[in-house]
């Protein structure tokens, strides 16, 4: 397994004003760094590939949905135009030098229409993905669905709804995130329901019940570390927690982190921990 931090601890998006981050990450011990990815267009790509060659480190996508995008749209015309942003995503992270692209892509965060899923949005949804995986084997990037809490979707948000969904689509080059925040919320079992998914699993975010410091709360990682090794999953454990500061209002921790705990923090003490459960 590889250790990852995700740029979420101290942004909303990358710029490139960021770019000094990526040496000290390596620094550290990390073997990879997490982009936000919000719209392709705006990241300095050019600038960052050469960053992340510069340092020996590689980079994964975790990519949100923008307004106007959604693949299981009762809008046609919106389908169509989430299939073409989904493409966009995917020749960006090949253009990054990503092999992993992440997110609850299926639909915009907070999307909830008030209704449970139906089987017109599963065929949608299916049908999206279906039209990318040309793009996948060409760009030879993995596409990783992250099911996400209740609060930010009705679509996906267990392991197995997750595991369903990609086999549904029928690629090889689909599969699962697990998100331990997330999953600790939805899933009876966190350990479980990792060590079910088998090599559907494709990527791990590993984040504590409040998106503090791990092993500072209720998530069971030496459980879930337990289950990874069973299952022989040599993925990305990518830290995706929230650290605070003041500079960077965008960030998701300038609203919810505990102001006592960095970025850095968020990143080095992670780093540690999962050092000692032998990570």
């Amino acid at each position: 397994m590889k250790l990852g931090v995700s740029g979420f601890a101290w942004m909303g998006s990358f710029e490139e004003r960021h770019l000094e981050l990526l040496g000290k990450v390596r620094g550290w011990g990390f073997d990879g760094f997490e982009i936000p990815m919000f719209d392709p267009a705006k990241l300095p790509v050019a600038a960052m590939r050469r960053g992340f060659e510069e340092n020996g480190l590689e980079c994964t996508i975790c990519a949100i949905l923008p307004a106007g995008v959604n693949p299981i749209s009762p809008d046609a015309g919106v389908r169509k135009r989430s299939v073409e942003h989904v493409k966009a995503c995917v020749e960006t992270a090949a253009e990054l030098g990503a092999h992993l692209l992440g997110g609850p892509l299926y639909a915009p965060i907070g999307y909830l229409p008030g209704h449970r899923p139906t089987a017109e949005e599963w065929t949608r949804g299916v049908e999206c993905f279906q039209g990318v995986g040309e793009y996948l084997t060409q760009h030879d990037v993995t596409l990783s669905i992250e099911p996400v809490n209740r609060s930010e979707t009705f679509f996906l948000r267990r392991a197995e709804e997750g595991r369903r969904f990609c086999e549904a689509i029928g690629h090889p080059l689909v599969g699962v995130t697990i998100d331990t925040f997330h999953a600790h919320i939805e899933e009876k079992d966190t350990v479980a329901a990792v060590g079910a998914l088998g090599a559907t699993l494709r990527h791990m975010h590993l984040s504590e019940n409040d998106r503090g410091l791990l092993g500072s709360g209720q998530v069971d990682f030496p459980g879930v570390l337990g289950a990874l090794k069973q299952i022989e999953y040599d993925g990305y454990l990518m830290i995706e927690g929230f650290g605070y500061a003041a500079e960077e209002p965008t960030a998701p921790g300038w609203l919810w982190a505990d102001p006592a705990v960095s970025p850095e923090a968020m990143a080095s003490d992670g780093l540690a921990y999962l050092k000692g459960l032998g990570a």
